[in-house]
């Protein structure tokens, strides 16, 4: 699967490389859209939800990104919540096809069943958007893999994202 997504993220650069480029002015992007969480717990379980994600542009290819989601679902017939409150840098091509990558840093809350807990995550991730029209573009996918240490246990969630781009 690993193989897969690296393939393909390799097909898309390559691909981006004779796109066209975007307007260089745009310094900020504002992206919102569904999300879907694997949570990698003892059981695991499957969530859904949202993600609200920001980034400035300190040059055309790099910026710094904050990222915020809420996925909701059952475990063991409990409703449980995850949140992940995350910032850090990013880095994409200015094309028309625009390949980004990122590593964000921050907090991972949990709560459900009247029991909550938050520790550090990680996260690290890849994705890419294309323009669909002035200042919109459409993050066709968004892949991460999001490290936390919630209830003095690690896990290792992945999460796969789609929505739409602001571009300002």
């Amino acid at each position: 699967m690993l193989r897969r997504i690296c393939l393909l993220a390799g097909v898309v650069l390559f691909m981006s490389l004779s796109a066209s480029a975007q307007s260089l002015t745009d310094k900020v992007e504002v992206f919102g859209g569904y999300s879907f969480l694997h949570a990698d717990t003892s059981p695991s379980f499957n969530t859904n939800g949202w993600e609200i994600a920001g980034h400035y542009k300190l040059f055309p290819w790099l910026g710094a990104a904050a990222d915020i989601d809420g996925h909701y679902g059952t475990i063991q017939g409990v409703h449980a919540h995850l949140n992940n409150y995350l910032f850090g840098p990013q880095v994409s091509l200015p094309m028309r096809v625009s390949p980004f990558a990122h590593a964000l840093f921050g907090t991972a809350h949990f709560g459900g069943a009247g029991v909550s807990n938050s520790s550090f995550a990680s996260g690290f991730g890849f994705g890419i958007d294309t323009g669909v029209a002035p200042f919109i573009a459409w993050r066709i996918v968004q892949f991460d893999l999001i490290h936390s240490h919630l209830f003095s246990t690690g896990q290792n969630n992945t999460r796969l994202s789609t929505g739409i781009v602001f571009r300002f």
